[in-house]
Parts: C-alpha cells; structure tokens; sequence
C-alpha cells in the first residue's frame, strides 16, 4: 500500500511562499499521475494541481500563475511551490495519486499539512 507524507506547511503572511513536499513509498509515484488537492474548513474540497508522468500539468483557476506543481521520480518526491500566497489559500493541503480522465484520487489522500495565511 502507497504511503505519502505531506509537509512543508506552515503560517505566513499574505505576498509570501511556502513549499510543500510529499514523499510517497512504493514505485507507483514514477507510473501515476501526482496531484495536491487542498480543503478549508467549511468548504470542500479543491483539486489544486496535478502533474502527469510526462510533466504535463493542471492548475486550478484560483491558483495559476501563483502556484508550481513539481516532481523527482528518483526521490518519489512531489512538489507544490506556492507564492504570492494569499488569506484565502488557508486550508489543509493534501497529495495524492490522480486519475487525470476524471481528475479524482486513485487511492487515498495524505494526512495533510496546514497552510495558513494570515492577512
């Protein structure tokens, strides 16, 4: 069973950057498309971006030109670099493997990790 590991979360203030990681265990991380979906308290949940095998990517409108979504298949590691971070950004961030045809999760999500951007 695929494990990942989100972290990299964390407070900062509006106009700032984060950089989210998630490593995932096992060898589906080099056949699968990767994507990071995030979800506010009250709200649901926002499949943010993904990136297929050949690199191909998908962001969500809310996030273009603001966020990056990255990968390493040597280090099973996925990536979300996040700038001009804004209060609305604030939500727990999570990774996951994705099935592009429908845009959902192929198995579960990580446990997450807080993004919170204060104003």
């Amino acid at each position: 069973q695929v494990q990942l590991v989100e972290s990299g979360g964390g407070l900062v203030q509006a106009g700032g950057s984060l950089r989210l990681s998630c490593a995932a265990s096992g060898s589906i991380f080099s056949i699968n498309a990767m994507g990071w979906s995030r979800q506010a308290p009250g709200k649901e949940r926002e499949l943010v971006a993904y990136i297929s095998i050949g690199g191909s990517t998908y962001y969500a409108d809310s996030v273009k030109g603001r966020f990056t979504i990255s990968r390493d298949n040597a280090k099973n590691t996925l990536y979300l670099q996040m700038n001009s971070l804004k209060p609305e950004d604030t939500a727990m961030y999570y990774c996951a493997e994705i099935n592009i045809a429908t845009m959902s999760p192929l198995g579960s999500w990580g446990q997450g990790t807080q993004v919170t951007v204060s104003s």
